[in-house]
Order: C-alpha cells, then sequence, then structure tokens
C-alpha cells in the first residue's frame, strides 16, 4: 500500500496595506503601500502595519551604523564632519567644499573616492550646477562624505583602501556588526547600494530598534557620538530643502534619516522610534506618510504639516494630494 503526501502549500505573502493615496481633483487615482512599525518609548512595538519582521535594504538609513563603525575603526570624527559620514547630502557648496576639506585632512585625493560620479542630489543644486558648466563627478554624489570617512578609516588602520567596498574587508565586517549590535537581530542579506558600498538587509523593526538604541545609547559612546553629531548639524545630513533636516532642527532631539526606495526611519530621545517603506519605492509618499507617524507618536506642529505637503497640480494650481491611508 502506498500513501501520498500533499505537498506543503506555499506560505501566502503578504500584500502590504495602501499607506498612502493620490488623489486628484477629487478622485483617487493611485496608491502606495508600503509597510510601517512603531515603537513605543520602552521598545514594544506599539503599532505594526505590514510585513515589518521581513528583511528590506535600508538604503541610505543605515548611514548612522557606517559612520559608528568607522568610529569604532578609531576615526576620530566630530562636528559637521562627522554629520557628513553619515549623511545623503544634497550637493550645497558647503557639503563639497567639507567633502573635499575632509579628503585633503587625511592625505586622500577624490580620485580615490569610488563613488559613482553624480549630480548633485538637490534639483535646485543640480539646475545650477549644471548651468555653471559643470559635470557629474564623484565628489558631487550624495554618499562622498560617507565614502571618505570609510577610506580615512582604511588609511589611519593600514587595511587595503583600493577594496574598501569589499563586503569582506575589514572595514565593512566591522560595519556589518555595528549593524547587528545596533538592530539587535541579524543581518539576512549583504546586497550593493546605488554607491557601490555593501548594503545590510534587516527588517523595520530592526532599523527603528537602531535608530532606538543611538539616541539612547551612553553618551560618547560611538553610537550617541554619532546621534549627537547629527541632530547638531541636520544640514550636513541632508540639506537645506531636506525634509531630514527640517525635523532634526524643529523637534529636539529627533534622529531622522530617509533612504533610497521610499525608506525613512526616526527616533525621539525618549526612545519613541518608527520605521517604514513604501513598497514600490516612491518618495513622494514619503512626507504624507512620515507626518501622519509624526502624529500618532504626539509630533504635531508647523513642520510636520510642511513634511507631509505633498500637493498635486493641474498647471499651476493644487488640484489634488498625496495623503496618508492610516
Amino acid at each position: 500500500m502506498t500513501t501520498s503526501t500533499a505537498p506543503a502549500a506555499a506560505p501566502v505573502p503578504v500584500i502590504p496595506p495602501v499607506l498612502a493615496e493620490v488623489v486628484r481633483s477629487g478622485f483617487v487615482e493611485g496608491h502606495h503601500r508600503g509597510s510601517l512599525v512603531v515603537l513605543a518609548a520602552d521598545g514594544s512595538t506599539e503599532l505594526a502595519l505590514g510585513d515589518v519582521a521581513s528583511p528590506v535594504f535600508p538604503r541610505s538609513s543605515n548611514k548612522p551604523m557606517q559612520a559608528a563603525a568607522v568610529l569604532r575603526a578609531g576615526l576620530d570624527l566630530s562636528g559637521e564632519r562627522l554629520a557628513l559620514a553619515a549623511a545623503s547630502h544634497s550637493g550645497e557648496g558647503f557639503h563639497l567644499d567639507l567633502v573635499r576639506k575632509m579628503l585633503g585632512e587625511y592625505g586622500l585625493a577624490e580620485t580615490d573616492l569610488q563613488t559613482p560620479p553624480d549630480l548633485p542630489l538637490d534639483p535646485v543644486e543640480a539646475e545650477s550646477y549644471l548651468a555653471s558648466g559643470h559635470v557629474r563627478d564623484r565628489v558631487t554624489m550624495n554618499c562622498s562624505g560617507k565614502h571618505a570617512a570609510m577610506i580615512a578609516a582604511c588609511k589611519l588602520n593600514g587595511w587595503d583602501t583600493a577594496t574598501y567596498l569589499d563586503p569582506a574587508h575589514p572595514l565593512q565586517q566591522l560595519v556589518l556588526a555595528c549593524v547587528e549590535r545596533a538592530a539587535g537581530e541579524k543581518v539576512r542579506a549583504v546586497g550593493t547600494d546605488g554607491c557601490g558600498a555593501p548594503l545590510m538587509a534587516i527588517s523595520l523593526v530592526g532599523l527603528a530598534r537602531a535608530f532606538r538604541h543611538f539616541v539612547l545609547a551612553e553618551e560618547g559612546s560611538p553610537e550617541r557620538r554619532v546621534a549627537d553629531a547629527m541632530r547638531a548639524h541636520p544640514e550636513y545630513v541632508a540639506g537645506t530643502r531636506r525634509p531630514d533636516t527640517w525635523l532634526m532642527r524643529a523637534v529636539p532631539g529627533a534622529l531622522s534619516k530617509m533612504g533610497a526606495e521610499a525608506v525613512q526611519a526616526m527616533a525621539l530621545p525618549d526612545g519613541r522610534a518608527l520605521a517604514f517603506k513604501i513598497d514600490d519605492g516612491a518618495g513622494r509618499a514619503l512626507g504624507p506618510v512620515l507626518a501622519r507617524a509624526l502624529h500618532l507618536l504626539g509630533v504635531d506642529g508647523d513642520v510636520v504639516d510642511r513634511i507631509g505637503d505633498a500637493p498635486l497640480l493641474g498647471g499651476p494650481v493644487k488640484v489634488g494630494e498625496i495623503r496618508a491611508t492610516f
């Protein structure tokens, strides 16, 4: 007698809920799905929408952990320089000047950077840059501050600077350890970010937990030093026309960092934190979703309204908006 065993059913994929909708002339013409987690001050999960346990690539929201790694490697950065090491800078003049200054301070050249040549991240700066006759450059790429710090840390330790982006490089192994320490979980995949650096995948819960770890870290620790530098110099983390800067300027003690593909992480000084990812990577949904999550955390005011304002235009006239749905 033979028996047959039915194949195990494949796991049902989690369909992310709609976090934001696109409303034009009173008509809902589109949706942005995603997943979001909010942590209470004690670290417990206060709100979870969608799949917050599966790994995602946090993209540039990983940068505080990468900056902590260069400090743990012995590089003595502080102030604007440390903020720039954790930055997705806009490519404004003061950003580019400081990247070049940092390279010079550590005996490095612009050709040592392995960032891809790019235009300034900020559209206003990009137009001005092109109008001045400039072309795509490694320094102008928004991750150049991070790369300058990474190469300087390698030079300090006698590590090979030509292979500093290899996941097996001692510096990148240190980054991985810093990500796992802050997130409280193992990295479940390693990929390559847009700037060429290794990219560590963690869950949204882990990402929120990491930002909470940074704001609550012991004073003087690498993580706290990074958080303090970012909060004291947010314009070096982002730029003068960027939501991360507005939020860290207006909300005392807030630590905020966006990432590509519509990732956002933020923590308040009492340990409350959030992280989310818009599934389709649409950056236009970031502001409305972040503003709504901030409201749920009890953060209100003009800056939250400013972050959440995402109008749709019909010619020069506002005819709709992108708005959060939770």
